[in-house]
This record gives C-alpha cells, structure tokens and sequence, in this order.
C-alpha cells in the first residue's frame, strides 16, 4: 500500500508538472492569441460578411479572456502559490479547444461565403499554422492538443473539399492526413516530456535521499554530526550582532560498551534510539537534538543561557535515570553531560564544540553521572594533558624517566630488606610531572607496557649490584597485566642482568583481579611458578582483600598507609593493624606497613607483629647510588632517622605531602 501510494503521489506531481507547463510561457500564448485576433479581424474588415465579423468577434474576446487567464495564473506560478488543480486544466481545455474550433469555423465560413483567395490564404493559413504549431506547445496534455488540432484542421479540411476547386481538394486531403500526423507527433513528444519529468523527479527524489542520509543519523533519525555543525554555524552568524547566548550540551552515556558487550549490539542499538526520543520529547521545542556517532548526544539550546542550560542538563540527567526498557530487558543509564555557552566559551562553532567536549571529559574525569560547564582553565589542563600524552611517547627514547628507590627496613634486623622503585619524570619543558598526573595517562594511551618494561629491566639492572639478601619491588598497573607481555619482559631482563627470580617482588592492587580475567589469573600463577614474589599492595582499602588471600598465594601484603596515620589516635586503626599482623603471621605472609612518619608508628608496628616498615622518618625515595650506598653500609633503622633528621635541617621535607598514596601508586612513587 505504501508503494501505490508513493507511486500515486509521483504521477500527481507529474500531472501538476504538466499543468504548469501550459501556462509556463504566457508570452507565446498571448502572441498566438493576438495573431488570431488580428488576423480575424483583418478578414472580417476585408469581406464585410457578418458571419466573419462575428467569428472575429468571439476570437477577439476568447483570446483576450485566455491571455488573462495565462498571466493570472502565471503570477500565482511565480509567486510560489498557484495550485494547478483540475479546475485550471479546464479553464485552459475550454480556452484552447474554443480559440481552435473557432479559427476552423473562421476557415471553413471564409471558404464557404466567398470566393476571394486573398481571404481564404489568411483564414488557411491562420488555422492550419494554430493546428500545427499547438502540438508542440501543448504536448503535456495531449487530449488539450489533439483537440486543438483537430478543431482547427478539420472544419479547414471540410471547406477546402467543400469548396468545390481541385487544388483545394488536394489540400484538404493533406489537412486530414495532417491531423493524424499531428495526434502521433504530439503523443511522441508527450511521451519525451514526461519520462523527463519522470527522470528529473528521481533525481530529486535521490537528491533529497542523499540530503538526507548526509545531515540525518540513520539509526536514531536525528540529525548528525555534519547537520548540527552548520546549524551551529547558523548560528553563531546570526548572533554575531545580537550577542545572544546559546549553550551546546554534548552529553556521553555512560558504560554504554558494557551493554553493547553483555547484551548485544541490537540491545545497544535499541537503548541508543531510545535515549534520542527520550533526549527530544525532554528538551522539546527549546532546541535541537543531534547523535554525534557512538553514545554520543548534542543538543543546541538558541537563547539558553549557562543557568538555563544547567537546568536542561540535570532534566536530561532525571529523564534517563527513570530507566529504559529495551525489549525483555529494563537499563538505568547515567550519563555525563559539558556544557559550553557562546559566544564567550569561544570564538566560533569549532571552538565552542571543542569546549564543549573539554567539559564532557572533565564530567566523566569526575566520576561520571555529572554536569560540567566549560571554565578556561579547563583548556590549560587539556593542553598540558596533551603535552604529557605526546611526551610519553618519547620518554623512554629520550631518557628522560629516572629510577628512585625507597628502603623498606626489617623491623628485627633494622637492616634495608627490600628497596621499592619508584618512577619519576623530568620533562623537558614542563620539568618534574607528578607520577599521579603521568601515569594514568600512560595507561589510557597504551604507553604505560614500555615504560614498565624499561623500570623492570632497570630496576633489576640496579639490584643486581646489591646483595643477595636485598629485593626489589616493582608496582605493577592492571593495564600491564591485561596486556599479557609483562612475562616476557620479566623473563628477559632477570636474563640480561642474572637477578635472581626470587630477588624480585611484584606490587599489585586487588583492581587487578576485579575483571575475573583468566588469562591474568594464568599469567600470575605463571610468574609465581618462575619464582617472582607476589605482594597484595593498599590492603585493607578493597572490598574483598581476604578472599583474594584465600584464591592466591601472596608473599607478602602491604597495609595501606591510611590505618598507620591515625595508629596513635584511632583505637580501630589499632585494631585493625595488630589483626593483619596475625592473620599475616599465620597465612606465613611477610607485611609491611607503609607511610611510617613518626617514631609512634614505628613503635607499634613493633608491637604488631609486623615485619617491615617503610616510610619518609627512615628515608625518602633516594638515587641508585646514595641507595646502594646505604645497603653497603649497613644502615639501619636508627642511622637512617638518625641521618634523615640531618638532612631535614639542611633541606625541610614535606613528608604527607610526598608520600600520599597517589604518589606512590603503581609504578610511581
């Protein structure tokens, strides 16, 4: 049913076409129209016959009625407002067949009431020349221009044989030839006129097609990312004078991939065209919606100012919340939204989409299910963001990265048992970078397996110069970990330095095994199978440290540096410490406490049962060479806070500030 409809609505447009094309030149309408009128009009005068004068009369009043006609309509054409309805196709059918007809009566009274061949070569010729030339110009209607023929050229026929001469005759003959002639040539040139309308309606039809699937998604129907740039353009040129606001909120779903992932792209393809009607019926008619590809949504809010456009944000925020049922299955999605207002967030559409996106990304940044608005600071940190990003790239090559090592004493023997590595950055226009500023972005750019690979392979290069008794310990990022070359890298640089397996000690979060990878858990058991040592880092800040000790085999776990600060205030704190102590002891685990900053702390991680302790009251992460000269020396608990409380008068630590988790975390320090 829609094909015939569409069909139908097709040929309509073709025979409103048509239509048009009979009043398209009014000109050689009323040019025909005047030569009949003057034409008539002379052989009324040169003959004096009433009959003539009348049938001059009636051309003279159809020619000028059809004239007007011609230009009425033409104007409405022009105008855009002419409706070419059957009753003007009538109008026109009527006007033409009663201006042919009455020529061919003309003919045929001329030819019947007198003999004067001056006269009937006028009304001959007027007529058969109307006959003729009408096939052309009427030929999209051909019932309009046979009739016209054949009312001219017939009655014409009917005199010439009626006349009685052989000459005419012979001519009247040719006329009645003629008009079958006339019916095919018409009917051709009808044929040609509408399979180009036909071809020019296809390729408007295409046109429009293409317009489409160019500026419209496919997927959801709202307009894509190429329709909303120019409508931003629009935009911004027409408030170039007027310095209205005007908000762009480019919203992200959040964990989107994890649907696509776990319930399927249809699934997912079902959520995202669901979330574009819920987006449209929330904003209505404040402004428009557009997908930018993926999870991604845009909406341009004319007039909206940067509280206006908080507002629609925390009502987009609220409408997705209510959850969506796709199918057999109910989604709750959050969503992060940046807001961006022109024209002060930027100087033309480019830039204040680009803001836009640099407030989406400070709202995921953020913990997601937010809204940000655009500040310009936000623009440095992104600038600096990418000049860290690009400089990774290179560190390695430019050797630029640097090892510090932290000791980590035995608490008996107050001898250095283990050195930590620590990772620090020297870059060459920004100067020391954070590791908490560089190493999550190291794992987001996929550059954090070189950088661990060169830590691992100089970490044990370093270690290899110390004595036997003396280990390493190297954080490891998740994102190492799930990229599966860390064994290789490990393997190869125990071999180039001759370290011994035993010697080495991983540092992991419980994040490692949150996925439940197998392939992680494989690999694990592989390095422990090798000999390395495996050391549960941060205990006791997870969800569920103990049954990872009950799944895995560790070495030896570290308590996170948070339960040691409040150790001399905090009866739980207490608790908590001295319970990890046993349960280490009796899982024959080694442990350490980190973040040691007093001679309290040190004092009851004595008490508890702890075996190792490290932290900025013993010594800050030191060079190769002053830590290595340390282990040489022997030094022990005292001389080290004894040494460091020397140097804190030469040069004032900052010991919170230094050793804060993210300070320290993964491979940094």
């Amino acid at each position: 049913m829609a094909l015939l409809a569409g069909a139908g609505a097709r040929e309509a447009d073709i025979r409103r076409s048509l239509v048009e094309s009979l009043y398209a030149s009014p000109t050689s309408l009323a040019i025909g129209a005047l030569s009949g009128f003057l034409l008539s009009i002379a052989i009324a005068h040169i003959s004096h016959d009433p009959v003539m004068t009348g049938c001059a009369i009636i051309i003279s009043l159809i020619a000028v009625l059809r004239t007007i006609s011609a230009i009425f309509y033409y104007r409405k054409l022009k105008a855009g407002i002419a409706n070419a309805d059957r009753r003007w196709e009538l109008i026109y059918e009527l006007g033409a067949w009663g201006f042919a007809g009455m020529l061919g009566v003309l003919a045929l009274v001329t030819l019947l009431r007198t003999t004067d061949s001056a006269i009937h070569l006028l009304s001959v010729s007027l007529a058969t020349g109307y006959g003729a030339g009408i096939a052309g110009r009427n030929a999209g209607r051909v019932k309009i221009a046979l009739g016209q023929t054949s009312l001219a050229l017939l009655p014409t026929s009917a005199g010439l044989w009626l006349s009685g001469d052989f000459g005419y005759r012979i001519l009247a003959i040719v006329l009645f030839i003629m008009v079958f002639a006339m019916r095919d040539i018409t009917r051709t040139t009808h044929h040609i006129v509408v399979e180009a309308l036909r071809g020019k309606q296809e390729k408007s039809l295409l046109a429009a097609k293409f317009e489409r699937l160019a500026r419209f998604d496919s997927l959801t129907g709202l307009e894509n990312r190429m329709a909303m740039q120019m409508r931003l353009r629009e935009l911004f040129d027409s408030n170039r004078r007027s310095h209205d606001a005007f908000s762009i909120l480019w919203m992200d779903l959040d964990r989107f991939k994890e649907v696509n992932d776990s319930l399927g792209h249809m699934v997912g393809d079902g959520l995202l065209r669901a979330v574009a009607e819920r987006l449209t019926a929330t904003l209505g008619k404040r402004g428009h919606v557009a997908r930018f590809g993926g999870d991604e949504f845009v909406m341009l809010c004319p007039g909206a100012n940067r509280i206006d456009s908080q507002a629609i944000a925390a009502e987009m925020l609220t409408a997705l919340q209510k959850g969506i049922r796709v199918g057999e299955h109910f989604l709750i999605n959050t969503s992060s939204i940046g807001i961006a207002v022109g024209p002060q967030d930027g100087r033309d559409a480019d830039e204040l989409m680009q803001h836009a996106d640099l407030a989406l990304y400070e709202a995921k940044n953020g913990g997601r299910n937010r809204v940000v608005s655009f500040a310009w600071s936000m623009k440095e940190r992104f600038h600096r963001i990418h000049e860290i990003e690009t400089g990774l790239r290179r560190a390695v090559a430019n050797e630029e990265l640097v090892l510090k090592f932290q000791p980590i004493f035995d608490v008996k023997t107050g001898r250095i048992a283990i050195c930590e590595a620590l990772l620090r950055w020297n870059h060459p226009t920004l100067g020391m970078v954070s590791p908490s500023e560089f190493i999550p972005l190291a794992e987001s750019t996929g550059t954090i397996e070189e950088i661990t690979h060169w830590v691992i392979e100089h970490a044990c290069e370093a270690a290899a110069h110390w004595p036997e008794d003396v280990r390493m310990a190297i954080n490891i990022s998740p994102a190492v970990l799930h990229s599966g070359g860390l064994p290789g890298a490990v393997i190869a640089a125990l071999t180039k330095t001759g370290l011994a397996a035993a010697r080495l000690e991983l540092e992991m979060t419980e994040s490692v095994f949150l996925d439940d990878d197998s392939h992680t858990n494989q690999m694990l058991r592989a390095l422990q199978a090798i000999g390395l040592r495996m050391v549960l880092d941060d205990f006791g800040t997870g969800y569920s440290s103990l049954s990872y000790l009950r799944s895995y085999h560790f070495d030896g776990i570290k308590i996170d540096r948070s339960f040691m600060t409040g150790i001399t205030t905090s009866p739980e704190d207490q608790a908590i410490v001295r319970a990890v102590g046993l349960l280490a002891e009796a899982l024959d685990m080694e442990i350490v406490a980190e973040g040691i900053e007093t001679q309290e702390q040190l004092d009851y991680a004595r008490s508890a049962s702890i075996h190792n302790v490290q932290g900025f009251l013993m010594s800050e992460p030191q060079s190769v060479a002053v830590i290595t000269d340390m282990i040489l020396r022997n030094v022990t608990i005292p001389a080290a806070i004894a040494a460091k409380s020397v140097r804190k008068g030469e040069a004032k630590v900052a010991p919170v500030a230094s050793s804060s988790p993210e300070s320290r975390r993964a491979i940094n320090g």
